[in-house]
């Protein structure tokens, strides 16, 4: 069996590692090519050039490299129609991984699969359309998007989130932690300002006024902030001058320590979090960690957002347990005083929340088959 597999990112190459061992141990026989990272290359890929060279967001980034950028799409294409695949499998990158399926298609009959959805139900539906003239088939992270693909003509097959295969820091590791970081039995807040210079620079004034408030409120309360590594300097720089010195982990110091662990450890050590919108609300779901969403944009970026998006939140443990008990703070409502009740709230009645986010990690597919098994195995059908 042969497989042209590419992915363009990081998050997209730990998903392709997990479906090529989901394909190794269904079908010994499989033979790989393709792109992607070191979790990709672990499971026996060669990546035709380094995957780093696709990890492009935003226009002012791609237009100076749109002609690099093209010349690899070409070539990709040309590569996977040259080796005759039993099946096309791109993984989530659209503005690449879509540009080469379509070049495919266009002179082949062979198979495409595309993993992740696009989130068709949230903004944008004509996406949908337009990939079924090319996409054969789509491997979906949230049970509630088969619908809209399968109403634009192409096979969805839900796989499971990968979060759900994800380690969680045990009860004695985050006692371990608290203790480490002298923390004893206070109430903790994690802050998760983003993991992008201008989400850090635009939400950080509003957390730090959220947390100068929650002192005043609860004295005893202490902070952690598991810095990501592109904006450890500007989270140091943005609680210099807190009322409260929050304990910042950060991924880049040779200490001896598994970042990965600690912040784990901190996500369950933590009583309650104050995060941005994202992913990361499914990793507080599988710490059983409460939240509060806040989030904001820029003036253009928010009113053109907010005319588009078909949704009335954007919170994926919510929409996934089709309720509301995660509050969210966004746009306009991205204010220190409304966040600050809200996560007081949480802390003083988070039972709701904990219902939501079991029911959501659930419908994820926590407790069974592995999603890159999953995965694995609805390619194999689909064929």
């Amino acid at each position: 069996m042969k497989v042209f597999i590419l992915a363009g990112e990081p998050s997209g190459d730990k998903l392709g590692g997990a479906l090529m061992a989901g394909l190794k141990s269904l079908r010994p026989d499989v033979h790989f090519e393709g792109i992607g990272g070191s979790a990709m290359a672990a499971e026996g890929l060669n990546s035709r050039f380094d995957m780093s060279e696709l990890s492009v967001m935003g226009l002012a980034e791609i237009l100076p490299r749109y002609r690099a950028l093209k010349l690899r799409i070409n070539q990709t294409a040309a590569a996977v129609v040259d080796m005759q695949p039993d099946v096309l499998i791109t993984i989530d990158s659209p503005d690449f991984s879509l540009r080469v399926a379509r070049q495919v298609k266009a002179v082949s009959q062979i198979r495409c699969v595309h993993y992740v959805a696009p989130t068709v139900w949230a903004w944008r539906p004509g996406r949908a359309e337009k990939m079924a003239r090319y996409i054969d088939q789509v491997l979906a992270l949230l049970p509630f998007e088969p619908p809209y693909m399968e109403a634009a003509g192409m096979r969805c097959d839900f796989v499971g989130h990968p979060v759900v295969a994800e380690p969680v820091a045990s009860a004695a590791q985050a006692a371990a932690f608290r203790a480490k970081h002298g923390l004893g039995d206070a109430p903790l807040l994690l802050v998760l300002p983003g993991s992008r210079q201008s989400e850090v620079s635009r939400l950080g004034p509003v957390f730090q006024q959220v947390v100068a408030r929650l002192q005043v409120a609860r004295p005893e309360m202490r902070v952690v902030i598991p810095a990501a590594a592109p904006v450890v300097k500007a989270v140091r720089m943005l609680v210099r001058n807190w009322g409260v010195q929050p304990v910042v982990l950060d991924p880049l110091s040779n200490q001896g320590v598994d970042p990965l662990a600690e912040k784990r450890a901190a996500f369950r050590a933590a009583d309650v979090a104050l995060a941005v919108s994202g992913t990361v609300s499914l990793e507080l779901a599988a710490s059983e960690t409460p939240m509060v969403i806040a989030y904001d944009m820029n003036w253009l970026s928010r009113q053109v957002i907010g005319r588009m998006v078909k949704v009335d939140t954007v919170t994926l443990v919510n929409l996934v347990s089709e309720t509301r008990a995660v509050p969210e703070y966004i746009g306009a409502n991205c204010r220190p005083g409304p966040i600050a009740e809200g996560i007081l709230h949480i802390l003083d009645g988070p039972d709701t929340q904990y219902q939501a986010m079991a029911l959501a990690m659930k419908r994820l597919g926590q407790g069974g088959e592995a999603p890159g098994l999953r995965a694995a195995r609805a390619v194999l059908e689909g064929l």
